[in-house]
């Protein structure tokens, strides 16, 4: 619980926290009369000389939502999009009139969940891919795998750009909740402590957003990778991955005492700990291209010979990567096909 003090010993006046908030209440309850909507950076943007940091607006936002029992939308003040989108068979119609129509090579923005009536989603739909950087998110698209042959049906690749946006957490929120039992939703995220905050956010919710998290918070986003244990049998040395930080140890000791952490989780941060190496996701490429391997990786794909003779060749994507993803998007859609059947 936070509380404002008046007056108090500071080397900043007392009263500017009060001046904040009151600033922040008057915009809201502008934005309210009016009927227009405002966003974070809006308001921040009002009075930069008073607020200072947008992380101010940030908390004071979500502080008065939390007081109130309300949503943001509620105070009508609305998410800002930084998440991007690709992939097949999803379109979205717009409250404005517009369509938007995803593309399997190139990023849309995602837009705020209130400027969505509603989604239309192909039987070809097989799963749907989180990524947690947005590097990884345009090689992805760049490689089209969305629509891979090799996978048993097209895909949906979103990114947060790290700790995700409202907006993409309620596109992943919206998917979870309407798709069928049939469609992963994956993640990929670093085989670290950030990595595994940010799939926690995803899948659990947030600490500082806590009073939305039934709104927020997909809980059947699986953790597709990467796993610091599963290196080794990719070929990749245990010198190529980065040492642990002071922050690394610190995060993780941390996520390590919280009493609903999955097992798997558990066992990965453990693991960092005790190896003292984090597994970032561009150490895909430090993989060693082994004839043996790439049997081991395609054989595991369901990858014909020429399949892969093409492959290389420049008819579908080969990077250690894809290669990767392939083989384990492939497995969870089986597993999930099994489980809707059941």
């Amino acid at each position: 619980m936070r509380s404002l003090v008046f007056p108090r010993v500071s080397k900043t006046p007392s009263a500017r926290p009060f001046a904040q908030l009151f600033r922040v209440i008057d915009l809201i309850h502008e934005a309210l009369v009016d009927g227009v909507p405002v966003t974070k950076r809006d308001i921040y943007y009002k009075d930069v000389q008073l607020f200072r940091s947008q992380a101010t607006v940030d908390r004071l936002v979500d502080d008065l939502a939390a007081t109130l029992q309300l949503t943001r939308a509620d105070l009508n003040v609305r998410a800002s999009s930084k998440g991007l989108m690709c992939g097949s068979g999803v379109t979205m119609h717009m409250q404005s009139g517009e369509t938007l129509e995803l593309c399997d090579g190139d990023a849309s923005l995602i837009p705020p969940s209130e400027d969505i009536k509603r989604f239309a989603v192909a039987q070809t739909l097989a799963w749907v891919l989180v990524v947690e950087k947005e590097a990884v998110f345009q090689t992805l698209c760049r490689l089209r795998l969305a629509t891979h042959e090799t996978l048993p049906g097209s895909g949906l690749i979103v990114t947060g750009k790290g700790y995700p946006d409202v907006a993409t957490r309620q596109l992943v929120k919206t998917l979870a909740d309407n798709l069928p039992a049939r469609v992963p939703i994956l993640a990929l995220v670093d085989g670290d402590a950030y990595g595994i905050d940010i799939l926690s956010v995803y899948k659990h919710g947030s600490t500082r957003m806590r009073h939305e998290n039934s709104h927020l918070a997909a809980d059947r986003v699986q953790w597709l990778g990467l796993w610091a244990s599963e290196l080794a049998s990719l070929g990749i040395d245990k010198d190529a991955l980065l040492p642990i930080t002071k922050h690394d140890e610190k995060k993780a000791r941390s996520l390590l005492k919280r009493e609903n952490l999955p097992a798997r989780w558990r066992k990965e941060l453990q693991y960092m700990l005790f190896s003292r190496r984090k597994a970032e996701i561009e150490v895909l490429g430090a993989a060693r291209a082994t004839q043996e391997s790439i049997a081991d990786l395609t054989q595991a794909a369901s990858f014909s010979h020429c399949d892969f003779n093409r492959e290389r060749a420049g008819g579908s994507p080969g990077t250690p990567l894809s290669r990767y993803l392939v083989k384990k998007i492939g497995d969870a859609c089986t597993e999930s096909g099994h489980s809707s059947e059941d």
